[in-house]
């Protein structure tokens, strides 16, 4: 239950102590295909596997997984996306250029970070993402965007 103040802030009635990200899915039709996009393109190594219908890679704390368990659950560009925090930007956007990736949207320079949207063979986005290092440094518990 959620009510709004005089400021029309949330305030939560209930308190939810969510403590991190468990992991991120994402829905994929062609398992194999979206493996060698996944492991090949993008270099990330499967941490788990639940039959051939799930795949987890672990990506620093947190956790990315592929499936195609589910009818119901559809790839969309329409969907969230999550950033992967890369080492060398222009290094990443290169590579990616060079093995065809599609993007959604070009390398862009924000006051925070680089950033750039690609597209999985499913078309579900993932940004590629590098933080400058003067943006807003987290202290534990923060919920920053960045």
């Amino acid at each position: 239950m959620v009510g709004t103040n005089s400021k029309n802030h949330y305030t939560p009635f209930i308190m939810l102590k969510i403590i991190e990200i468990a992991f991120t899915g994402y829905p994929v039709t062609d398992m194999a295909r979206a493996r060698a996009f996944y492991e090949g393109t993008l270099g990330l190594k499967s941490s788990s596997a639940f039959g051939d219908s799930w795949i987890e890679y672990d990506v620093g704390p947190g956790t990315l997984a592929i499936t195609n368990m589910s009818e119901g659950w559809k790839p969309s560009s329409d969907g969230p996306s999550v950033a992967l925090e890369v080492e060398n930007f222009e290094e990443a956007i290169a590579h990616l250029k060079r093995v065809g990736t599609t993007f959604g949207m070009e390398p862009m320079d924000t006051p925070v970070c680089q950033l750039a949207i690609i597209r999985d063979p499913d078309g579900n986005t993932l940004a590629i993402h590098k933080r400058k290092a003067h943006a807003h440094p987290q202290t534990p518990g923060d919920a920053g965007t960045h």
